[in-house]
């Protein structure tokens, strides 16, 4: 996997959510293919997630719908992660974002077998 990728995803799961976007967008961009569109699908999940944590509803809730659509293209795995659990992760927190809960937890991107 790209070291790019790689320090996206850490940043996705310590909660730097704005520079994960920042880093992704730079692999993002250039890609060509079938990728592409899974890279947006991250991107578009940390967007959602960086505006719900500043209370933006309605960015969050377009973003993550976004990202849980283009990522449902990529289940269960998709470039070791697991996509079917961060899928399922992220609709929770739609869920709770769309019932006015502010509250939840952050959902991390896994690799296949991690726990």
């Amino acid at each position: 996997m790209d070291e790019r990728v790689v320090h996206g995803i850490a940043l996705f799961n310590g909660r730097q959510y704005f520079v994960c976007h920042e880093v992704l967008e730079e692999v993002w961009t250039p890609e060509r293919g079938p990728r592409r569109l899974f890279l947006q699908a991250l991107i578009h999940l940390a967007v959602g997630l960086y505006h719900a944590e500043r209370g933006n509803t309605a960015g969050a809730t377009r973003q993550l719908r976004k990202g849980l659509r283009k990522l449902g293209g990529y289940l269960p795995a998709c470039e070791g992660i697991d996509t079917a659990r961060l899928h399922a992760d992220a609709q929770c927190i739609l869920a709770a974002i769309e019932g006015g809960t502010q509250i939840w937890d952050p959902p991390l991107i896994r690799m296949i077998g991690q726990t």
